[in-house]
């Protein structure tokens, strides 16, 4: 892997693949020297690009990370993405997008990561609760303090997005330099909006859950016994098979299995090249985790899809479309609490 892409307009150069370290810790791989095994190895292969977040298996994906860069000696050669939101505790105030957490959640992340600086730190989710100036004001600090070089978000509505943007000019505040959105074969709903609003503000995507959550690993096919999956006794809106959205998923599926065979390409591989062919989109985020999943999609950035093989992916899931709209990873506030659509 030679090529690197800028994120947005910072002049970083990142590589087109960023391993993701959800899977290390808890949640994953338990073991932090395999953990550390599979980031070398991803290290080697050109990846200079590595996306956690404290949230992870509650700060030990974060602890893995670190025990990698300190043993491998590389902190200095890789650009390193941290996030803060979710509830990393019981108390009121040990999550969100205050000042006054993100303070705090940063202070953790720098401890837990063994280093001085985060290259890159994002906020998870929009807060409802919080004024967007309030959450810019405290990252602008941080990046003022060195402690973070620059700033982004994750998952966030187009709307937000701009809003963030119109806020940061508003006030003389940093802005988010990149946005962080899933995007996928099967869910291609930030088509819509999201990618246009970050290539028109100058910003870079980095895109997760580009094999839509193992959907399109190769292991779910028709006729086949589905795989066990921690996620899906996590997230079972996703991967219930006796949801009509998902019975279209695994139909997509298997067409687009059948079309990357055809085209000569994996399931896999084709599935990371469509999104790296998008012209908004900067990296996607790999989540190994095993070496034998990393090994699996380290070629994707290699493989040039033609016009051809698009096309016919666009005749399977319309640009656009996104099959099951709980893969969106965001749902507001407004179409979750019934109380907020009715007046009292």
């Amino acid at each position: 892997m030679t090529e690197y892409r800028v994120l947005g307009h910072t002049g970083l150069k990142v590589s087109p693949l960023c391993l993701g370290a959800m899977m290390f810790g808890g949640f994953g791989e338990e073991s932090a020297e395999k953990s550390a095994d599979i980031i070398d190895r991803a290290l080697d292969s050109g990846i200079n690009f590595i996306d956690t977040a404290d949230v992870y298996s509650r700060g030990q994906s974060e602890e893995f990370v670190g025990k990698a860069l300190a043993r491998s000696g590389k902190r200095d050669d890789i650009v390193l993405a941290t996030k803060c939101h979710g509830a990393m505790g019981d108390g009121p105030n040990e999550g969100g997008n205050s000042r006054r957490w993100i303070f705090q959640a940063v202070e953790n992340s720098l401890r837990r990561l063994g280093t001085d600086w985060i290259d890159l730190y994002q906020i998870h989710r929009p807060d409802p609760a919080t004024d967007i100036d309030e959450t810019l004001g405290a990252l602008t600090d941080l990046v003022r303090q060195g402690k973070v070089r620059y700033i982004g978000s994750s998952t966030f509505p187009a709307h937000q997005v701009v809003e963030a943007q119109w806020a940061a000019e508003r006030r003389g505040l940093e802005r988010f330099v990149c946005e962080q959105p899933p995007y996928s074969l099967l869910a291609r709903g930030i088509e819509a909006d999201v990618l246009p609003t970050v290539q028109k503000y100058g910003m870079g995507a980095i895109v997760w859950s580009p094999l839509a959550g193992g959907w399109l690993s190769g292991r779910y096919r028709k006729n086949q016994e589905l795989p066990e999956s921690r996620r899906a006794s996590r997230l079972p809106h996703r991967y219930d098979m006796k949801l009509e959205v998902n019975q279209r998923k695994l139909d997509a599926v298997e067409q687009l299995a059948v079309l990357a065979e055809e085209a000569g390409h994996t399931l896999i591989e084709l599935s990371l090249a469509f999104t790296l062919r998008h012209p908004a989109v900067t990296s996607a985020i790999i989540g190994p985790r095993t070496m034998e999943h990393l090994e699996g999609q380290l070629s994707a950035p290699d493989v040039r899809l033609s016009d051809d093989v698009l096309d016919r992916i666009d005749a399977i899931v319309a640009p656009g479309v996104t099959i099951n709209p709980g893969d969106e990873g965001w749902q507001p506030p407004e179409l979750s609490d019934a109380k907020l659509r009715r007046r009292p």
